[in-house]
């Protein structure tokens, strides 16, 4: 079917109701006064619908114009958005990230600057992977990822200082655990624990004290820190969990000589050289919101 109309003249109709006149229109469109009355004519009898009246100086639009402008400016900007893409497209921005975040990071130090790189970017979708222990590794070494947020740093592959993460012991305040001022290991040996999973494919790895005579082992942060509420067992969490949650209704533990620990995160790039101008505008993103949050 062969459309009668164009965007051209859909523009120029919107030009007018925005301006407020034709003359107005004519300067903005940079257009002649006669050019712009022959176009909305033209695309009234192509419709058979008078869309625009003039009331002294002024073209105000009749109430069938007005539902087709509405109907016609998100055809308009939906060109304007596809004219855009194909700009991004041509000039060689990747069509999708992959950003791997280690599970001890707070998603918000991700998804804020993330917000900020989608707003000039339509082109490039991401696809964000929740690593821990030896899956944070192997999306670095076997290039799984354009950017990942790590812990320790990764042999051979440059990496910058991105967060202090610490870790805290908690337990729900009905819990015996909770009934003790100063727990020591051996009370937590007797009583169960809650631990993240290792989400590699391959080896996996322990960390940390896993002396508890049971565990149960969860996906992430928020799988535990449920289980935690409902009675289920201690676990030691990252603080920006505990402060999301804030929950009454749980407990820190002062725990004997290991009432907390801090863990540091890192952003690097597993591609090196090979990272699109996408990947390392987000990286750029990212390590300025770190240095804003470590900021005095």
């Amino acid at each position: 079917m062969k459309l009668k109309t164009t965007l051209d003249q859909w523009q120029t109709l919107l030009e007018i109701d925005k301006a407020g006149s034709i003359q107005a229109a004519s300067l903005s469109l940079n257009k002649s006064h006669t050019t712009l009355i022959y176009a909305v004519k033209k695309l009234e009898a192509q419709l058979d619908l008078p869309l625009l009246r003039i009331e002294g100086r002024k073209a105000v639009l009749t109430d069938q114009g007005k539902s087709l402008l509405r109907r016609a400016n998100a055809m308009l900007e939906q060109a304007r958005t596809l004219e855009e893409l194909s700009t991004q497209i041509a000039s060689g921005l990747e069509s999708q990230l992959v950003v791997a975040i280690d599970h001890l990071c707070d998603r918000s130090w991700l998804f804020q600057p993330m917000s900020e790189f989608l707003t000039h970017n339509s082109a490039t979708s991401v696809k964000v992977v929740e690593t821990s222990l030896s899956k944070t590794t192997q999306m670095v070494v076997e290039e799984q990822a354009d950017i990942s947020i790590i812990n320790l740093p990764i042999k051979d592959y440059p990496s910058e200082t991105f967060a202090l993460v610490k870790l805290y012991p908690v337990v729900a305040r009905q819990h015996p655990l909770a009934a003790i001022p100063s727990p020591t290991t051996a009370d937590l040996a007797i009583n169960r624990q809650i631990v993240i999973r290792d989400l590699g494919d391959t080896s996996q790895q322990d960390v940390g004290w896993l002396k508890s005579n049971q565990r149960i082992t969860v996906d992430n942060f928020d799988h535990a820190w449920q289980a935690v509420t409902l009675g289920l067992g201690y676990c030691r969490v990252p603080h920006h969990v505990i402060e999301r949650y804030r929950d009454p209704n749980v407990s820190v533990l002062n725990l004997e000589h290991a009432h907390s620990y801090q863990v540091p995160l890192h952003l690097t790039l597993p591609k090196g050289a090979k990272t699109g101008p996408a990947a390392k505008h987000l990286y750029q993103l990212l390590l300025a919101s770190a240095a804003q949050r470590a900021a005095p």
